[in-house]
């Protein structure tokens, strides 16, 4: 899984972060999206690798600007985990 986190402009409230966050969701392996509008950031959770342009271009076609994009490893969390071997 990878953790995708997006820094945008122009959500102005939390009807803008649901926006967001609905179109974000219709992006081919996107599992899971959280934004808000006092960060002016997105988080993605992905099954795999998600093409930044892919996700580009969902944001800017609604009229929010994408302006930049870090991803990293993301391994879900859970009871269970407490239990795993480190590596």
């Amino acid at each position: 899984m990878v953790k995708c986190e997006i820094q945008l402009e122009g959500m102005r409230c939390p009807m803008c972060e649901e926006h967001i966050n609905n179109i974000l969701r219709k992006v081919p392996l996107v599992k899971k999206v959280t934004s808000s509008h006092h960060t002016n950031k997105a988080t993605v959770i992905a099954e795999d690798e998600v093409q930044e342009e892919l996700l580009r271009k969902a944001i800017e076609e609604q009229g929010y600007h994408f302006l930049g994009f870090k991803k990293e490893p993301y391994e879900k969390k859970g009871l269970f985990s407490l239990f795993k071997k480190k590596k």
